[in-house]
């Protein structure tokens, strides 16, 4: 079975806002598309972001749902753009999506570094063992990932990434020892940065808090916007957003933070004995 195509981040956030909008109005679905002129289905498409809204409907919205917002237009035609990541070939609209939107990111990794974190050499590295791998695609996937690393350091849209990492990914060479070298020694540059807080989950640490694997959380600016548990598995990936869920995932990743892993101090001191250690001063 075909999974379905998940809509654009910032589509289904508007959609969610003009349902929001609707149900304040106290209307029904059928009672505002008559108003509308829309079709039902079609107004149920464009709240679950399927469709994209134009500016003529957000204002027909405003004046019938007699509910004025001064940045709807703008939303409406933020959301109305091409994702930057579609200039670099990627027609997923997955992680790269969302995390463009999210203000903050909570990961727990196990087998590798997170991306955020990675060098250039050790991102090569592994995307050279994907199969079918071709030299533009190649390029294109490393230039979106280091784009996305670009926010830890932006004054505008920073973004803050709270990481705990298993020792076992800090020890796996990948790209051999050169790459791991440089990238130790890039993880302990990081790790100094306002919006990266950096931890290692020791291997002595034994059974931990999340035993059943790495996973993210994301939080928005927008409390409207609920925060979203993101797990990868082999062929894909999921996007949760059920409160339950996500608390639970959220217990476990303070769990491992406060309980389970080094401190960021601790945490940066073994990465330099790991790099001096291991692979050289």
């Amino acid at each position: 079975m075909r999974t379905p195509i998940r809509p654009p981040f910032l589509r289904r956030r508007l959609g969610a806002k003009l349902r929001r909008m609707r149900e304040q109005a106290g209307l029904t679905l059928d009672e505002a598309a008559a108003k509308l002129d829309k079709a039902r289905s079609a107004l149920n498409r464009i709240e679950t972001g399927e469709t994209k809204a134009d500016v003529h409907l957000a204002r027909s919205i405003m004046d019938i749902y007699d509910i004025f917002d001064a940045n709807l237009l703008d939303e409406v035609r933020e959301a109305a753009k091409t994702p930057w990541f579609r200039a670099y070939g990627f027609k997923d609209l997955g992680y790269v999506d969302v995390e463009t939107a999210a203000a903050r990111v909570s990961e727990f990794s196990t087998s590798v570094i997170p991306g955020l974190l990675q060098t250039e050499a050790y991102i090569r590295a592994l995307f050279r063992l994907r199969p079918n791998q071709d030299p533009i695609r190649l390029k294109n996937d490393t230039r979106v990932r280091i784009i996305r690393q670009a926010r830890l350091t932006d004054q505008n849209w920073p973004l803050e990434l709270s990481a705990v990492v298993d020792e076992g990914a800090l020890r796996r060479e990948v790209g051999g020892v050169a790459v791991m070298r440089e990238q130790l020694r890039h993880l302990i540059a990081v790790a100094e940065l306002p919006t990266v807080t950096l931890q290692v989950l020791p291997l002595k640490r034994g059974v931990h808090h999340s035993m059943d694997g790495a996973f993210a959380i994301l939080r928005f600016p927008d409390p409207e916007d609920p925060e979203l548990l993101y797990v990868e598995y082999p062929g894909g990936a999921l996007h949760i957003e059920e409160p339950e869920k996500v608390e639970e995932a959220k217990l476990s990743f303070d769990c491992l933070r406060s309980d389970d892993a080094l401190s960021p101090a601790d945490s940066v001191a073994l990465l330099d004995r790991m790099a001096s250690e291991l692979h050289g001063p």
